[in-house]
């Protein structure tokens, strides 16, 4: 395809939108699935609200750990699309189905004998402890079709392809809503297995949905055994970096997850809705994200600088509009929140915060955007130091709180606020002006 005849170059707009629909209803899939669960889960009291709170919290810090393996396959796969090498498309998708597999394997192995440290780390005890335990044992076999279905994902973006992961992302958390209600609460032929029962129908269909993602990248892109394994330290640098990156970002969040849970049940029932709806947000920003990385990637392989500026533009004004949008929203809603999710003891302690979480909307949709600008390009070293510095200053800023006698949930969603300040600012200025080794910087068009 040439540059000039790119469907972007033509409609910029409408491009975008037609790209990132698709993406957004894949992504939300999953946390919509997850409200529910929720709301499955709340109707059995606060003890089992808050178990799954710390065992969501713990696995989605684990898998996103891995979150490279997909944002690596749909950078590499954009660029050599840009390119037109179609064989470099086939080898960075095997192999990255290869690494997806062993890495899934590997966590199985080394963290499901840790479940209870991890949980107690997290501040659980008792039964919050027992309830959180049983759901990650059980998740974790899920490990491998989380990470080859992030795998095939990333690859079909990367070419563009924003409908199939649609198709599947909808088909699996169908299913799973399904096993929720049949297994939490004992349905038809199902005991009731309530906490446990939300994470085998999650494993279930994870696994059902990583084998149709893995038949159609075939059928799309294209699979072959002629894996050049000297093609991994590729990924791999990417995977180091963004690991890193992934596991300073969890290790803040899972932070903010043990202040709240120490702030008492009602608090720790109250946190895990509000980040169970800031996942789903952040997803809704991520869908223009995910789209500008792809374009962003593909201009870059086409060495046309221009139009991927073009591309922020364009993405820019859409995704802050995005978060004004989510944050009205959100406080125009809070009140059907309150019926659907939130234990009648925990609205106090959830209404405030709940306020600080609507107000960051428009913040964090720069920091979101300028992840997929940065992921495009494949500027990973960058971003993983912002990270650092980001995460560094959030988690001076929880302990602080801790240590405090008039800490609360409100200012624990405030420096996370302040979190994605950090984030967003230094986003934007290695785009306007462009500091340090930026490619925006380049005068090539």
């Amino acid at each position: 395809m040439e540059t000039t005849s790119h469907p972007f170059i033509k409609r910029p707009h409408r491009t975008l939108i037609s790209l990132s629909l698709p993406v957004l209803f894949s992504l939300t899939a999953e946390p919509i699935t997850a409200l529910v669960d929720t709301a499955f889960i709340s109707s059995l009291g606060v003890v089992p609200l808050a178990a799954l709170g710390v065992g969501t919290t713990a696995l989605s810090s684990l898998f996103w750990m891995f979150n490279f393996l997909g944002v690596g396959a749909q950078t590499e796969i954009a660029q050599a699309y840009g390119k037109g090498d179609q064989e470099k498309v086939k080898k960075t998708l095997s192999l990255a189905l290869l690494l997806a597999a062993g890495f899934g394997l590997l966590l199985i192995m080394m963290i499901g004998p840790s479940a209870a440290w991890l949980a107690g780390l997290l501040g659980a005890s008792g039964a919050v402890k027992t309830n959180a335990v049983s759901y990650m044992q059980i998740r974790l076999f899920g490990a491998p079709a989380v990470l080859l279905t992030l795998v095939s994902f990333g690859a079909l973006r990367g070419r563009l392809d924003m409908k199939t992961p649609l198709w599947i992302a909808l088909g699996v958390n169908v299913l799973n809503i399904l096993l929720d209600w049949l297994m939490i609460f004992g349905r038809g032929p199902f005991p009731i297995l309530g906490v446990a029962g939300s994470a085998l129908a999650s494993t279930i269909s994870q696994w059902l949905g990583a084998l149709a993602g893995i038949l159609l990248v075939n059928k799309k892109l294209g699979l072959t055994r002629e894996i050049a394994f000297k093609d991994a330290g590729e990924l791999l640098s990417i995977g180091g970096d963004m690991f890193i990156r992934t596991g300073i970002l969890n290790l803040f969040l899972a932070y903010t997850t043990r202040v709240a849970n120490q702030l008492g049940a009602d608090a720790g029932a109250a946190h895990q809705v509000i980040r169970q709806m800031w996942v789903f947000t952040a997803l809704v920003l991520d869908a223009f994200a995910a789209t500008v990385q792809s374009l962003v990637g593909f201009f870059i392989g086409r060495d046309s600088l221009s139009n991927a500026k073009h591309v922020v533009r364009v993405g820019f004004w859409w995704s802050i509009g995005t978060g004004v949008v989510l944050g009205v929203l959100m406080w125009v809603g809070r009140n059907l929140v309150v019926d659907l999710l939130v234990p009648f003891t925990a609205v106090q302690v959830f209404l405030s915060a709940w306020g600080v979480s609507a107000i960051s909307q428009p913040i964090n949709s720069l920091a979101f955007l300028t992840d997929g600008v940065h992921w495009g390009t494949g500027d990973f070293r960058y971003l993983r130091n912002v990270m650092l510095l980001a995460s560094l200053a959030g988690i001076i800023g929880i302990w602080t709180l801790e240590q405090s006698s008039h800490n609360s949930l409100a200012w624990v969603w405030i420096l996370i606020g302040g979190w994605n300040i950090l984030r967003g600012l230094f986003g934007i200025l290695r785009i306007w002006p462009g500091i340090g080794q930026s490619i925006f910087k380049s005068t090539q068009s």
